[in-house]
């Protein structure tokens, strides 16, 4: 019997979804056809700009309605965190049949109520698929979505939105290690982030003192009653790993976009407003969920970038693909001349 019913949280989010935009088959068959296009347009650039290139045998990107978002990210999360509720288990005893049963009812419930508030929000993913085949997913309906609200040139937009994308593929492709590590990483960090039992109790007692922090411009979500100084420095660790990612996706796209994106400068200008939330109750949503701690993450992660850049240009900055040791500490992503003087002196 599993821990998390996985097939629960396929079939939560698929009903907790909210719809796409109305649409025709032949709009819809076009907007597939054309982000399959601006996908396979941007390999070329982004290789170009990054200096780094995908495989040519690697497979196309996956073209994805939200319902299909969600059982791919369902699967994703099972290969990754299945292993780690192993080993808490094995810790710790597994409990009762019936205690299972309704445990894993109510977190997958509550897994597929997350995926499917993110289903109507994400563009586009690369997936790591944990012991699967990794793949790069473009969610059509958010994309025509996105276009609609901020007002901006649907194929511009599309373009754009690829080449981050495909930014992302290229880092763990041309990169093979880079997927293990992260994977790896995530995985310890499930582990250690399980609360024992005994402090089960006190986590309890502190959240309605803690409540308020949880909201504040600075919080990174509701993770900060669960850790210890420990697990805080594991998740710093990880955090500049994705800040690293995100950074590096969105300087590439931006660096690509004059030349292929007419109208980049207005897409970006919007999307960074959009990025900070539409209404009060999306907001604090996010920043409960740690949400706002990565969009911080596409900040710090670029400014990182182009401050390494400018000082030992792409193939300097290409050194922090290297191995483990060459990925940028979290004092780094604040402090990239720290991260020259380490890796480059």
């Amino acid at each position: 019997m599993a821990y998390v019913d996985w097939e629960f949280a396929k079939t939560t989010g698929r009903a907790l979804v909210p719809a796409g935009p109305v649409v025709s088959p032949a709009e819809a068959k076009a907007e597939v056809a054309a982000i399959r296009a601006a996908a396979r347009a941007a390999r070329g650039p982004v290789a170009e700009t990054a200096r780094m290139h995908t495989p040519a045998d690697a497979p196309e990107a996956l073209v994805v309605d939200r319902a299909t978002w969600i059982a791919v990210n369902v699967d994703s999360m099972s290969a990754l965190l299945d292993p780690a509720v192993d080993a808490i288990v094995e810790r710790r005893g597994a409990p009762g049949p019936a205690a299972q049963a309704v445990g894993g009812k109510v977190t997958g419930a509550e897994s597929g109520a997350l995926l499917a508030f993110m289903a109507s929000k994400v563009l586009g993913q690369y997936d790591l698929a944990p012991d699967g085949t990794p793949s790069l997913l473009l969610v059509a309906p958010n994309l025509m979505a996105t276009a609609r609200e901020l007002s901006v040139d649907p194929a511009d937009f599309r373009t754009w939105v690829c080449m981050h994308e495909e930014t992302h593929r290229v880092q763990f492709t041309a990169n093979p290690w880079l997927r293990e590590h992260v994977i790896a990483q995530a995985r310890r960090l499930a582990v250690d982030l399980a609360p024992d039992q005994e402090r089960v109790h006190e986590i309890t007692s502190r959240i309605a003192e803690r409540l308020p922090e949880l909201f504040s411009e600075g919080s990174t979500g509701i993770a900060e009653l669960f850790t210890t100084p420990e697990q805080r420095d594991l998740l710093a660790r990880l955090t500049a790993v994705m800040s690293l990612l995100e950074g590096h996706a969105d300087v590439v796209m931006d660096d690509v976009g004059p030349a292929h994106i007419p109208s980049v400068a207005d897409i970006r200008r919007k999307f960074t407003t959009r990025r900070k939330g539409a209404g009060s109750a999306d907001r604090l949503l996010r920043r409960l969920l740690g949400l706002e701690a990565k969009m911080r993450q596409y900040r710090d992660g670029a400014v990182f970038v182009r401050a390494v850049q400018e000082q030992v240009g792409v193939d300097g900055f290409n050194a922090v693909w290297t191995s483990p040791e060459t990925l940028p500490r979290p004092q780094e992503i604040a402090d990239p001349q720290a991260w020259v003087r380490r890796v480059h002196a």
